[in-house]
């Protein structure tokens, strides 16, 4: 395969996955919310890290922490989020998911975890490497086209 051909073959594929992706099924626990592809991300790193402080899901979001701040501020205002002290430090807030939502928010992952997990299982380490950063370099050349 060539560089244009896999060009191709990506802007033809790429907007079917997303598609697939908004069409899979919120659960119902959710669906009044209005939640945003930034809080899937938001939401998945609580899921699979546990409760953060907001500077530590601003590292891995990669975005200002006042942005957390303020969607942070927004889901626990809605009650999917709580906020408490850090017990090594009181000083510091450590986010979670309330318990509410922890398995509705569990079931809106799933669907594309396990599509994930269904593709990359019988890749080796290296292959899945590949991909994970492929993905990774990809945003980033799309930041650097959008941003300047």
């Amino acid at each position: 395969m060539t560089t244009d051909q896999a060009v191709r073959s990506m802007l033809l594929l790429m907007p079917r996955i997303v598609g697939r992706a908004k069409r899979l099924p919120v659960p119902e626990a959710l669906r009044t919310l209005d939640l945003a592809p930034r809080h899937l991300s938001l939401l998945a790193y609580l899921q699979y890290d546990g409760p953060l402080t907001v500077s530590g899901l601003s590292e891995r979001l990669e975005i200002a922490p006042t942005t957390v701040s303020l969607m942070v501020g927004d889901l626990s205002r809605r009650g999917v989020l709580t906020r408490q002290e850090d017990d090594a430090d009181r000083r510091r807030r450590v986010v979670a998911i309330a318990p509410r939502y922890v398995e509705p928010i569990r079931e809106w992952l799933a669907g594309s975890a396990l599509a994930w997990d269904e593709v990359l299982a019988d890749l080796t380490p290296a292959e899945r490497a590949t991909i994970v950063w492929t993905m990774r370099a990809f945003e980033a050349a799309l930041g650097r086209r959008t941003h300047g």
